[in-house]
């Protein structure tokens, strides 16, 4: 059970949390694009090889179609390799939207994800614009991996946040689909719950609402 007596902050990760991912997808369409299987190169939770450079902001969009290219030996365009690797990601439910903006009332919201730059410009801005609402209706500020340089399960991800927030670990709930990324958040004092997928997050967060919202006068 959570106590959310302390919780002043909550912190969610996009891909699996927020927004539904599908790998197999992915790495389907990038082998049709380029013709080779880049599966080993890409998780859930952490890539590898050029896709955690660029996840890590240490190599550029450039950077990465070139060595799409390179790897699989392909004249695949920079267009289909970016739609091929956008399908990674598909939508945010709009009742996820709509609870974050339920929350916001109470507590100060963050991003915390392991991410790269096509995938911020393609999918995270526009799935979170739109409908009079931007990006800042729903979060306080945005944790990206390619700006920090750093990437979940590091413990120098936590360590960053907490101090650029000025909040204390105990203050901080953590909400993420991958278990490494839960365990150091757990081990440095953070409140976390592990987000099963498509998972409906609206029972967990029904009590804390309920509690918080002003009763309505019959």
């Amino acid at each position: 059970m959570i106590d959310f007596s302390p919780i002043q902050a909550i912190f969610f990760d996009f891909g699996g949390v927020l927004i539904d991912l599908d790998k197999q997808q992915c790495i389907n369409n990038l082998k049709q694009v380029t013709g080779y299987d880049f599966s080993p190169m890409i998780g859930n939770y952490l890539q590898s090889d050029i896709f955690l450079r660029f996840e890590l902001g240490l190599a550029s969009a450039n950077d990465f179609h070139h060595a799409v290219r390179y790897l699989s030996g392909s004249s695949a365009s920079d267009q289909s390799i970016d739609e091929a690797w956008n399908s990674f990601l598909l939508n945010v439910p709009k009742e996820k939207k709509q609870l974050l903006l339920e929350l916001h009332q109470y507590f100060k919201i963050f991003l915390l994800s392991n991410t790269n730059v096509i995938h911020v410009e393609c999918s995270l801005y526009p799935q979170f614009s739109g409908n009079g609402k931007m990006l800042n209706d729903y979060f306080d500020k945005c944790y990206l991996s390619n700006e920090m340089h750093l990437a979940k399960p590091e413990r120098e991800v936590f360590e960053f946040v907490l101090q650029d927030t000025n909040l204390k670990s105990n203050a901080c709930l953590f909400l993420d689909d991958g278990d490494a990324n839960i365990s150091m958040a757990a081990l440095l004092g953070f409140q976390t719950y592990l987000v099963k997928p498509h998972e409906d997050l609206w029972p967990f967060f029904a009590s804390v609402l309920a509690e918080r919202m002003p009763h309505q006068v019959s």
